[in-house]
Parts: structure tokens; sequence; C-alpha cells
């Protein structure tokens, strides 16, 4: 009875001493506080979420009046993926609506990259049109830039995978500029052919999965999406807590992408133009639930200072604290949003 239930970060059940909870927490904030450069969490903060930890019932939810609201990237299709009830899209997004509560979702191809859609923008303009004749949230268009699609043999560029272990440094970033140039032509004709068919806003999922490259082409994109379109929303969510430098020397506002943690991606993307930033904090699977929960707040609140616009942290399987595994535990989610919204104040989920 001495032992507290809880969570590896694979999502399998451990029971703790309270002395190993305390001590799991003020690694994990720590080891935030390092790698990021900010303030670690103090001893209230600490207190607060070992007492979120070691509440002993299954499911917790966040204190009344400091409800919030959530968005949701690739929405349509989980329902068909993750309940394996098959439903379209359009009456997936109305179940999401009217059923579950959903405050925000994104309407987005199965193949969930720009590049993709580019060559069916008709018929996923069409579905657009449907779903906001039916819909009263805000319905967004997601997908990722996904960079590594425009690569050979699919793409026309030179695949800088490749190039960089033959040390072909001047190859591989010359590669990754020209993808950026292409994505952005892309993404920003994907957003008119929406803007046009009534899309609320456009969602730039999974930003930095492909590198610094591949944050600087949704940026870009954005920045000239709010120039010809300035009533269009525009939310982006990050691949990782940490952007990493596949090409290095890449810069917009003076500022050096690679190797930027949330706090900092915040202010780049509210200076590009985005109106919800989404970051992410990795999961490690081989940690505990609390030292995974103690980072990711530490993260998420320096973010939530520095942000200029709202922060939806993202809770899924393999960030925001979640468990690494395709179901996670009501127990370990329901903990990590209310601890984000309470002492990380994120603005969203």
């Amino acid at each position: 009875m001495d032992k507290i239930f809880t969570r590896m970060g694979d999502g399998s059940s451990i029971w703790i001493s309270p002395d190993e909870v305390r001590f799991e927490l003020n690694e994990g904030t720590l080891d935030a506080a390092d790698r990021a450069k900010i303030s670690p969490l103090g001893k209230e903060e600490l207190q607060h979420l070992y007492e979120i930890i070691a509440l002993p019932v299954n499911a917790v939810s966040i204190k009344r009046g400091q409800e919030t609201v959530t968005s949701s990237d690739s929405g349509a299709f989980k329902i068909n993926y993750q309940a394996n009830i098959s439903l379209d899209r359009a009456t997936a997004i109305m179940v999401h609506e009217k059923v579950l509560a959903a405050d925000s979702l994104d309407l987005g191809n199965i193949d969930y990259s720009y590049k993709s859609v580019k060559a069916i923008l008709h018929d996923e303009a069409k579905v657009m049109e449907n779903v906001q004749l039916c819909a009263i949230m805000p319905v967004l268009y997601g997908a990722m830039p996904n960079l590594g699609l425009y690569t050979r043999p699919d793409g026309p560029v030179e695949n800088w995978s490749e190039l960089l272990p033959l040390g072909k440094i001047k190859e591989a970033r010359a590669a990754q500029e020209e993808a950026v140039e292409l994505a952005v032509k892309d993404m920003v004709y994907i957003a008119a052919g929406m803007h046009a068919a009534g899309a609320d806003g456009i969602n730039f999922d999974t930003c930095g999965a492909s590198g610094d490259a591949d944050v600087l082409a949704a940026l870009m994109a954005i920045r000239e999406i709010k120039r010809k379109y300035p009533d269009l929303g525009v939310e982006m969510g990050m691949a990782g807590e940490f952007i990493l430098g596949m090409h290095g020397n890449l810069e917009l506002n003076n500022t050096r992408i690679a190797g930027l943690y949330p706090h900092h991606q915040a202010e780049l993307a509210a200076a590009a133009g985005v109106n919800i930033f989404g970051p992410v904090i990795n999961t490690n699977s081989n940690r505990s639930f609390p030292w995974n929960l103690a980072r990711t707040v530490t993260f998420i609140k320096a973010c939530c200072e520095a942000s200029p616009v709202p922060v939806h942290a993202n809770v899924g399987m393999g960030v925001g604290a979640t468990p690494m595994t395709p179901v996670p535990p009501v127990d370990a989610v329901t903990r990590a949003a209310k601890a984000l919204v309470e002492l990380g104040k994120a603005d969203g989920l």
C-alpha cells in the first residue's frame, strides 16, 4: 500500500515508492532545464505534480474554471485506424463534433503530406466545401511539409540523407534548399485552394521531421499565406522538441533554425504569422511517466511564457509525456493533460 501506481514511457505499469516518484520528477525537470537552458520546476510545482501522479484514481481532470480547448491533427482518420470503424472523412468529422465534442478538427488526405495533395487539390477542396456546409466547429486542412518526398526517386532533388554519409555536404545543403523552394510553392498553392473552399485554417503538422530545412519551408509558406490570406488561421505543430540540423546553416529573421527548443521555436513561428503553436516534447520510453511528465511540463511552461501566440501542447502517443503505445492508457493521458494545463499553462491541447 505504500507504492504508487504509474507507468513507464512505453505504457507498461509499475508500482514505485513516493520517494522514487519524487526522485523521477526532480530528474526529469533538471534534464529539460539543462538541455534547453531554461528554469527547472520549483518545489511547489514538483509537489503539485507529485499529487497529480499519486491520486489513487484512474482518470483525473483539471480544476473547475481551468477548462481549455483542443485541436487535432489528422483527426478525420482516427476513428478509422484507431477505433477500426469505417467512416468517410466528412462523417468522422461530424462524429467528432456532435458526439465527441471536439473544439476543432482538421481534414486531410490519407497520405498526410502537402506534396501528395497538389495533384488532387480539386477533389480535396470539394470535400472541404461539403464539410463546411455541415460543421459548426472550425475545420482546418492539415498535412505535413514532409520535405523528404521531394527527393529522388519520387521527387526531383537529390537525397541529402544519401549525400551526407558520402561527405557531400555542399551538395546535400543545395538539395535541401531546392526542396524548400518547391515545398513552399506547393503549400501556398494548396492553402489558396482551401481558402477558396471555405477552410477555417491550415494546419502544418509534424514540422521538422526532415530537419531544419523542413521547418524553414513551413515558416516561409506560412509567411506568404498570411500575406495573401490574413483571415486564414494557421496552426503549426512540431515533429520534436529539438530541431535537427540536417542543413545546419539555415536562418529566418537572423535566427538559426537548427538546435532550437520549443520556447525559441514559438517565437520564430509567431513572427512568421502562426496563430496557434503546437510544441512537441518527446517521450523517452525507457524512463518513467513521472520523469517524462516533469520534463514535458518544464519545456511547455517555458514555451508558454515565451510565446506571443496560444500554445497547444501536443499530447499523443509518444509525445507530451504520453506513453509510446498505440492506445495510450487513460490514467497517463489525463494526468499529462491536467499537468500541462495547471502547471505548464498551456492554452490548449
